[in-house]
């Protein structure tokens, strides 16, 4: 790159593989250089507060930043993998400026990224762009299971943000499965088997 035309890199990360219900979140941050944001670190270390104000500081001071998802349907359609890199390869897509080159959390670069992409493992914790990224999939998704809880209070969303965690397994067992939940995973599978079964 030319000084006139500086490399641009963008950090990608994700939010929500595990969780049994709604969307799977990415996000590209391209950092500017002349505007340092203190206290970036992987969002799972952080306090909600403390990364709900960083996301703030990134979406006013970096070059760049897009954030994207890939929907319930296309995780159970696709596979929650592939249906992470399509909302990385979005996240990537959507930047403006165009990043040159992007470096993404974990040991696999999607596919159809329109720069060079690197994968680097623990990124998050190593790459402050990335930290960035993985701050702003976090509190996009967050979000997303907070407005879900309002719709459905009785599942405790705002609590486990869809994990399946105890209270979220129970809730599923007593109000069955909505279309909010991921119908390829595990006990939403075989909840949804479950009900068939019984109507033969």
């Amino acid at each position: 790159m030319s000084g006139l035309d500086p490399e641009r890199i963008a950090g990608v990360d994700e939010a929500g593989r595990g969780p049994l219900a709604g969307a799977v979140f990415a996000a590209a941050v391209i950092l500017d250089p002349a505007k340092p944001i203190a206290g970036l670190a992987d969002s799972k270390v952080l306090s909600e507060a403390r990364r709900d104000e960083l996301a703030l500081l990134i979406k006013r001071d970096a070059l760049a930043w897009c954030i994207a998802s890939a929907s319930v349907e296309e995780i159970d359609k696709l596979n929650i993998l592939h249906a992470t890199m399509l909302a990385m390869t979005r996240a990537v897509q959507g930047l403006q400026p165009q990043a040159t080159r992007a470096l993404i959390d974990g040991n696999r670069v999607p596919k159809g990224l329109p720069v060079p992409g690197e994968a680097i493992v623990k990124g998050d914790a190593k790459v402050a762009a990335i930290s960035a990224a993985s701050i702003l999939a976090k509190t996009a998704r967050d979000a997303e299971l907070v407005a879900l809880d309002a719709l459905h209070p009785q599942y405790g969303f705002a609590r486990h943000k869809g994990y399946p965690t105890a209270e979220h397994l129970a809730a599923l067992e007593q109000h069955g499965a909505l279309p909010a939940h991921r119908k390829s995973f595990g006990p939403v599978k075989a909840w949804l088997a479950r009900q068939q079964g019984q109507l033969f």
